[in-house]
């Protein structure tokens, strides 16, 4: 009889406190999607642009990806406590700094490459935990963590508004690296991994370790793992740039005031964070080709929306913008549970790691065309063309690529 407990009650239920943890570790992290309600108070801080002050935000998504899947090689052998904890100081540290910045060079440093480094470091331990204490529900544990990222701006962009119209931008970066580091701190010194060989009742050792002969590398010598890395990066690509844009669009086509584009982006949120649930379950329920499908047809059709908006066409804005943001939480879904399925779920951490390089792709890509764009058309309406087509490719590698190949499955019978 299995007598593992998690904070003193069976794991079968402690376990998803876990999850909670992980929530509210992600929910610090994911302050950086509410970076818009930074921008105006920097531009005047700074006297700089609007490209400028969108360069802190683009840096922290890139070194977020890069860093992630280098630490995911150390979960297993630092530990999630220890992980969780340097990731959280890291990034408490950025923050911090960044209220000293005497310009936008060094802001980029502090709160792109420091505070970018933590998140990255941080960002993987709660959803390998997830993995790990539900292998019986995987999609449904790691698409409930991850809503602490999407739903973040829902909770720290009115925070964090109220703290720069009370105390002034610098403060409120000191405020907020002060506030992260010490939550991040204390959730990191009671996270633990499932002891050797546990598994939930009803689930066989034999289903946890079905592909353990599949090493990392094994992984990169498959289409599957390109079509999957492809597939991410459009989904990253097309829905990190409409959280760029969410507002000036809104402005500029729709002719919505400033302060309602702004409450536009905590409904937004919500739908960001359900993303991960909902295209969590659908991936466990169907294959990641049909989720990954279903999503690119979520973003073919506000991409079609938004082409035809204009001004006073309030309810396809937030229709169209709705469906980008839930697109942008499935993939953060869809992703870590398509490396679960397809590849040797014992080397999750790693796997996603490489994988997680797409969304720093699309994250860079995404931000720079869409403002390209804006440069040369004097419109965002031209973007959601690029938006459109590049759902139809997905789809197409979709269908065609992202399955696990007759090698992989045999290597894993």
């Amino acid at each position: 009889m299995d007598e593992t407990k998690v904070f003193g009650m069976p794991a079968e239920k402690g376990r998803w406190l876990f999850i909670l943890l992980g929530i509210m570790v992600l929910l610090c992290l994911g302050t950086v999607y509410s970076w818009s309600i930074f921008r105006k108070p920097l531009e005047n801080l700074l006297n700089i642009g609007a490209t400028d002050s969108l360069l802190p935000f683009t840096v922290l998504l890139v070194f977020y990806a890069v860093l992630m899947p280098i630490t995911g090689f150390f979960i297993d052998k630092y530990g999630s406590r220890t992980v969780t904890a340097v990731g959280g100081v890291v990034t408490g540290i950025g923050y911090i700094l960044s209220a000293f910045a005497p310009n936008i060079y060094v802001l980029v440093l502090t709160y792109g490459i420091i505070a970018g480094a933590g998140v990255g470091i941080a960002y993987g331990v709660p959803l390998a935990l997830a993995a790990k204490w539900f292998p019986d529900q995987k999609g449904l544990a790691v698409g409930l963590t991850v809503i602490g990222f999407g739903l973040s701006p829902l909770i720290t962009a009115p925070i964090a508004k109220y703290l720069i119209d009370t105390y002034q931008l610098q403060t409120t970066f000191l405020i907020l690296g002060i506030v992260f580091t010490l939550i991040i701190l204390a959730i990191s010194t009671i996270l633990k991994t499932p002891p050797p060989g546990w598994t939930p009742a009803g689930f066989t050792a034999s289903q946890v370790s079905a592909m353990a002969r599949n090493e990392t590398v094994t992984m990169m010598q498959y289409p599957t793992f390109y079509g999957l890395w492809v597939c991410y990066s459009i989904g990253t690509f097309v829905g990190l740039s409409a959280i760029g844009i969410s507002s000036p669009v809104a402005q500029e086509i729709i002719k919505l005031d400033a302060g309602t584009a702004t409450a536009s982006v905590s409904l937004f949120a919500v739908f960001n964070g359900l993303g991960r649930p909902i295209f969590g379950w659908v991936t466990d329920r169907f294959k990641p080709k049909y989720a990954a499908i279903a999503n690119y047809i979520l973003i073919i059709i506000a991409s079609i929306m938004m082409t035809q908006a204009g001004a006073g066409q309030v309810a396809t804005y937030i229709i169209a913008f709705c469906l980008f943001w839930l697109s942008l939480g499935g993939w953060l879904a869809i992703a870590p549970t398509a490396t679960l399925t397809l590849f040797d779920p014992t080397n999750y951490a790693k796997n996603y790691g490489i994988v997680f390089t797409a969304y720093g792709v699309g994250a860079f890509f995404g931000t720079i065309v869409a403002g390209k764009v804006r440069d040369t058309f004097g419109s965002y309406t031209n973007a959601f063309y690029i938006t459109g087509i590049l759902a139809i490719v997905g789809i197409i590698i979709a269908a065609f690529v992202l399955k696990r190949s007759a090698k992989l499955a045999s290597e894993a019978s």
